[in-house]
């Protein structure tokens, strides 16, 4: 049986060991106390801090980077961190911001890495839509990533990247067989925009799994920012109730995960 080992660094950032491979999401390592603007008259307080810091990372063959704009994604010392990795994958957008040879992705494209001696990665680009309809032009572009490599037995390892629940995610379960889902949680909202919802609560995330049926699911990014309305109790809450078993990974610690 093919393992992958995932740590939860904190946030929406894992650092995820398979096959060979060593990958790291959004990269976010600032300490906690600051407050970023994320615009348009929305900010948050960042209340944690990593379970690993930068410098203690192994080297990372990949940054899987679900947006770059938002500081919960991606802040200073996650953005240090870039430089010293093999290959960043992005939204288009982003890596046109981000230079230096990073790598963007529209939904639906792939990006494959190779090296030799091991087995290559398929990575493909899933959409994202950071907040209510028509949001994109405030919030910005976001992706999530669908990994698949030759051997995995219960189908993709998908990172859902921040979204709302809507046809798009839906759509990657008709593309693909997930196995194990790393789901962005937290029902995020801000005060300028009253009840509008910029990513999935724990009843969206028990909506969605019910479509895909994964083996494993992770939650991730539903912590550690004031702008989160809904942490571990209310999703645990939600899918006790309805959802299947949630994995938790104790942040810091790797947890072995079936792939």
């Amino acid at each position: 049986m093919t393992e992958a080992h995932i740590t939860h660094i904190g946030g929406p950032t894992t650092l995820i060991e398979v096959d060979g491979w060593r990958l790291l999401t959004d990269p976010t390592f600032d300490p906690p106390g600051r407050r970023y603007a994320f615009g348009w008259g929305s900010a948050s307080r960042k209340l944690a801090g990593p379970a690993i810091a930068a410098d203690e990372l192994p080297p990372i063959d990949a940054v899987l980077l679900t947006h770059d704009q938002h500081a919960d994604n991606l802040d200073d010392a996650g953005r240090a961190v870039l430089p010293s990795a093999g290959t960043v994958i992005t939204t288009f957008s982003g890596a046109a911001r981000l230079g230096g040879g990073a790598v963007g992705l529209r939904p639906w494209s792939v990006h494959s890495l190779r090296r030799p001696g091991r087995s290559p990665l398929e990575i493909t680009a899933t959409p994202c839509r950071h907040g209510p309809p028509l949001s994109g032009r405030i919030t910005g572009e976001v992706i999530g990533f669908a990994l698949r490599w030759p051997g995995q037995e219960h189908g993709a390892l998908w990172i859902t990247g921040d979204s709302v629940l809507y046809g798009g995610l839906r759509e990657v379960g008709t593309r693909f067989d997930v196995g194990t889902v790393l789901l962005h949680l937290g029902g995020v909202q801000f005060g300028v925009s009253g009840t509008l919802r910029y990513t999935m609560t724990g009843a969206d995330g028990v909506e969605l799994c019910s479509l895909l049926k994964p083996r494993t699911v992770v939650p991730v990014h539903y912590e550690g920012w004031s702008h989160f309305r809904q942490g571990r109790d209310g999703i645990e809450a939600a899918f006790s109730a309805a959802g299947p078993e949630l994995t938790w990974l104790e942040p810091g610690k790797p947890g072995t995960v079936p792939i």
